[in-house]
């Protein structure tokens, strides 16, 4: 039997959660989280399923969450490939680890 731990680190790679997340920016993950509007997701893009992404869960909808970015510049989310479906969401973002919270002032502690 293998053990498969609830909770990952993931490296923010980026400009599209920038106001909450920054480039180089390291997150700690809880796999299966539900989740709820307005938390911070890791998923699978829907039309490249081997790039994991971090976005926003702005609403449940019934063929998936509709995830949008931060960044008002960057459209690379919902509205570019529609809604995500609930098996490739992996996980919820619940904090920023690197930096340390409240090492940067610019930067929210936590999400």
């Amino acid at each position: 039997m293998r053990y498969r731990t609830p909770f990952g680190l993931v490296d923010i790679s980026g400009p599209s959660m920038r106001r909450t997340l920054f480039d180089g920016d390291r997150v700690l993950v809880r796999y299966g989280a539900p989740l709820r509007p307005g938390a911070v997701a890791l998923f699978r893009h829907p039309l490249r399923q081997d790039l994991l992404v971090v976005k926003r869960a702005a609403e449940r909808r019934a063929d998936g969450w509709w995830m949008l970015s931060d960044n008002p510049l960057v459209t690379s989310d919902s509205r570019e490939y529609g809604p995500v479906p609930d098996g490739l969401v992996l996980g919820r973002v619940l904090l920023r680890v690197w930096p340390r919270p409240g090492g940067v002032a610019a930067r929210p502690p936590q999400l």
